[in-house]
C-alpha cells in the first residue's frame, strides 16, 4: 500500500506516462513509440497544468478582488480540487480508492457489464472524497469503502453512457471521461437541452464559437473574447488601468494556449489509442473498448473555455445574492470547465445554453459546497490538513457536484440501503447498455 501511495504522490505528470508506457508495451506497441507517446502525455499534462495555473494566479486574487471591492463576506473559503485531492487520498479509507476502482474495471470487463478500461487512476480521488465525507458523517468505515465502490460503478456507467457524445462533439475516438467531476454534469445537460428546444425564441439561438466568429469577426475570436472577458473581470475587481490590462492579456492566453496543450496530450495518446483499437480488434472482435482518460482533454475546446470564463463572474455574482450560500470560490475558478466540459457536447457547442446551464449547476453547486463545507473541514482536520486561517473550507471541485449530496444524503438518511439503491440503479445502466442495448443492437 506504501508503494502505491508513493506512486499516486507522483501526480498524474508523472503517474501517467508510466502507467501509458507499460500499456502500450501490452497492447504491442514497439518501446521506443510507447514511451515517447507516454513522455508526450506527461509533458501535455505539465503545459495543461502551467496554463491552469496561469489561470489560477490571475482569476483567484481577481475574484477575490471583486468580492472585496464590493463588501461582502463569506466565511467558508474554496480551498479548490488540490486540496481536495489531499484530503481525499490522505486517510486510510481514500487510500483504498485506487486498488478498489482498478478491481472493480477489470471485474466489469471480465463480466462484459462495461467498454471502459479506466487508465486514469490519478482521479479516483473523486470517489475517495465522498467515501470519506460519509465515513465523516456515519463514523461507519466500511460505508465509507463501500460508498467508494459504488460511486466507481455510476462513474462507469457515466463513461459508457457519454462515449458516443464525447467521440461526436469533440472527435476523440474510443475515448471516454469516467471524471467524477465532469461526468454527473452531462445528466443534468440533457433534460435541460430538452427544456431550452422547447421554449419560443430561446431555441432559435446559435451561438457556437464558429456563428459567433461569423458575426462578430475579430471580436468572435475566442483568444479575443478571452482579453474582453479579462478586461471586464479587472474593471468588477476595480483594478488599476496596468492590472487591467495584463489580466486581459492573461486570460487571452489562456484561451490560445489551452487547446495547444490538448493537441499535446492527443499527440501521444493516439499511437495508444490506435493500438488498443487493434488489440481489442484481434482478441475481442465483438467489443469495442474506451480508454479512460481525465476531462482535461475536453477544457480546450472553445465552447468550453468561452463559457467557462463567463460563468466566472456569475458564480461569485450568485455566492453574494443567493440565500444560504456561505462558500467564497476562489480555488477552483480555475476549474470551471471542468465543471461545464460535458454539458457542451449535449449543446452541440452553444455557448448560450452552456451558460445559462452552467449558471443553473453553478447555483445548486454552491448550495452543497455549503451544506458539505462542515464535513470537509472535519475531514481535513481527520488527516491533519493545514487550514491556515481558514475555520471553515470547502471545494467547487467535488463539493458543488450533485453526486456528493446523493452519496451522501443517501448515505445519512438511508445508510447502507440508500448507497445500495445507487448501485442498483448504476449496475442496471451497464447491464442495459453493454448487454441489452447490445444484444438489439445485434438483432
Amino acid at each position: 500500500m506504501g508503494v502505491l501511495q508513493w506512486f499516486v504522490d507522483l501526480g498524474p505528470s508523472v503517474m501517467l506516462p508510466v502507467l501509458l508506457f507499460i500499456f502500450a508495451l501490452i497492447l504491442g506497441t514497439k518501446p521506443g513509440k510507447a514511451f515517447k507517446a507516454g513522455l508526450t502525455v506527461g509533458i501535455g499534462f505539465i503545459g495543461l497544468n502551467l496554463v491552469i495555473g496561469l489561470l489560477t494566479d490571475s482569476l483567484g486574487p481577481a475574484s477575490k478582488a471583486m468580492v472585496d471591492n464590493f463588501g461582502f463576506s463569506l466565511k467558508s473559503i474554496d480551498v479548490g480540487w488540490p486540496a481536495a485531492a489531499a484530503i481525499s487520498f490522505g486517510s486510510a479509507l481514500g487510500s483504498l480508492a485506487i486498488p478498489v476502482g482498478i478491481g472493480l474495471n477489470i471485474l466489469l470487463l471480465i463480466f462484459g457489464l462495461t467498454r471502459t478500461l479506466n487508465i486514469d487512476i490519478w482521479n479516483y480521488w473523486h470517489v475517495a472524497f465522498t467515501g470519506s465525507l460519509v465515513y465523516v458523517l456515519t463514523g461507519d468505515f466500511y460505508l465509507g469503502l463501500y460508498t467508494i465502490a459504488i460511486h466507481v460503478l455510476v462513474l462507469f456507467f457515466l463513461g459508457d453512457l457519454i462515449a458516443k457524445d464525447i467521440a461526436k462533439f469533440y472527435g476523440f475516438t474510443n475515448i471516454t471521461f469516467p471524471h467524477g467531476t465532469s461526468a454527473p454534469s452531462y445528466l443534468l445537460a440533457l433534460p435541460l437541452n430538452w427544456l431550452f428546444d422547447r421554449i419560443p425564441g430561446f431555441n432559435k439561438l446559435q451561438a457556437d464559437p464558429e456563428s459567433i466568429q461569423k458575426r462578430l469577426g475579430i471580436f468572435g475570436d475566442t483568444t479575443v473574447m478571452g482579453v474582453l472577458i479579462g478586461l471586464v473581470i479587472g474593471l468588477l475587481a476595480g483594478y488599476d488601468a496596468k492590472a487591467i490590462l495584463q489580466l486581459a492579456v492573461q486570460t487571452g492566453a489562456v484561451m490560445l494556449l489551452m487547446p495547444k496543450m490538448v493537441a499535446l496530450l492527443m499527440e501521444g495518446l493516439s499511437p495508444i489509442s490506435e493500438a488498443a483499437g487493434e488489440f481489442i480488434r484481434k482478441r475481442m472482435p465483438n467489443r469495442d473498448l474506451y480508454i479512460g482518460m481525465d476531462s482535461a482533454l475536453s477544457v480546450g475546446h472553445p465552447a468550453v473555455l468561452s463559457s467557462a470564463l463567463i460563468i466566472v463572474p456569475i458564480t461569485l455574482f450568485l455566492a453574494v445574492i443567493l440565500p444560504g450560500n456561505t462558500v467564497l470560490p476562489f480555488g477552483d475558478l480555475a476549474t470551471i470547465p471542468f465543471i461545464i466540459c460535458l454539458m457542451t457536447p449535449v449543446f452541440r457547442g452553444n455557448i448560450i445554453r452552456t451558460v445559462v446551464a452552467g449558471t443553473i449547476y453553478m447555483a445548486i453547486g454552491l448550495l452543497i459546497a455549503s451544506w458539505a463545507a462542515p464535513l470537509i473541514t472535519e475531514a481535513a482536520r481527520n488527516v491533519q490538513f493545514d487550514l491556515g486561517d481558514s475555520s471553515s473550507i470547502s471545494a467547487l471541485v467535488d463539493g458543488a457536484v450533485w453526486t456528493t449530496y446523493l452519496f451522501v444524503g443517501l448515505g445519512k438518511v438511508l445508510s447502507w440501503t440508500g448507497i445500495t439503491i445507487i448501485g442498483v440503479v448504476a449496475l442496471g445502466g451497464l447491464v442495459y447498455l453493454n448487454k441489452i442495448k447490445a444484444k438489439k443492437a445485434a438483432e
